[in-house]
């Protein structure tokens, strides 16, 4: 029940303010979309009517068709749904292992502890696009290397964070009387240190889901990432780009839903930062 409490308390001052009330509204409806994409749209999004292709906004096609006959508005909510499953599982996957990295980096010896470091400097200086292009020449493009390759170059951005969170918790009084009392390495880690590093972490994965929703598209877009027919915010968007002089409506349409996705993530990403900044609770 605390936990409750907590969470709606934080929702309660995420939405006490204009960003953060839009941001909010907004992830809710792509989250919910993508969650319910089968229940949602109107239509099969890889359904063929080549008659009523670049058909504007009809009561049978909200949004219209694009260069196929295809649904724009059922395209559009099944490409929530891969944007929001390859950003949440690489994001889960780099912070799970982000984490547990930054956290035996704060622990091990100073030799240890810089081999670590410098594991993360290694993978931090290749940006995510250089590293999917190398990939796809080796491997070929598909759903999963774009979402192994975000986590693994997120990884150094959360375990930075955990290991500079454990250094600042690991001598606290609470800590030390817990080894006093003979708890083991394990139980201060999972029932002291990781709930008191938490908070940043997840205020860190929140502001990066934009990034990575973006990147994904981008991949999707030069042709690196999800594969046709299947439905992406990113192959929208160059379905639309390449059969622009026949319809602009397709393209704005993609563009805007990834537009305004990204623009809520980041809004309510820096909500959720003010509204667990115990340096702002004597404001509130």
């Amino acid at each position: 029940m605390n936990a409750l409490a907590v969470t709606a308390g934080t929702i309660r001052r995420i939405g006490s303010h204009l960003g953060g009330a839009v941001g909010l509204v907004i992830v809710a409806v792509v989250v919910l979309s993508a969650v319910f994409a089968p229940l949602v749209a109107t239509h099969d999004p890889d359904a063929l009517d080549v008659l009523n292709r670049f058909s504007g906004p009809t009561a049978q096609h909200w949004l219209g068709t694009d260069h196929l006959g295809r649904d724009l508005y059922s395209r559009l909510v099944h490409g929530a749904s891969v944007a929001m499953a390859v950003a949440l599982t690489a994001i889960s996957t780099a912070l799970i292992a982000g984490t547990l990295l930054g956290i035996l980096a704060a622990s091990l010896p100073a030799r240890s502890e810089r081999l670590i470091l410098i594991l993360f400097d290694v993978v931090s200086s290749f940006p995510s696009l250089v590293l999917a292009l190398a990939a796809v020449a080796v491997f070929g493009p598909s759903t999963m290397l774009v979402v192994i390759i975000v986590a693994v170059t997120l990884i150094p951005h959360f375990g930075r964070v955990a290991r500079a969170q454990v250094l600042t918790v690991r001598n606290a009084p609470y800590i030390e009387a817990e080894r006093l009392l003979g708890a083991s390495s394990w139980r201060i880690v999972f029932s002291h240190i990781l709930p008191n590093i938490a908070g940043p972490l997840v205020v860190l994965a929140s502001i990066d889901i934009p990034v990575v929703i973006t990147i994904e598209a981008g991949l999707s877009f030069i042709g690196l990432g999800v594969r046709p027919p299947l439905a992406s915010w990113g192959t929208l968007i160059y379905d639309g780009y390449a059969y622009l002089s026949d319809s602009k409506l397709p393209v704005v349409i993609a563009s805007s839903a990834l537009g305004l996705a990204t623009l809520g993530f980041t809004l309510f990403g820096e909500a959720l930062r003010d509204a667990v900044d115990p340096r702002l609770d004597g404001e509130r």
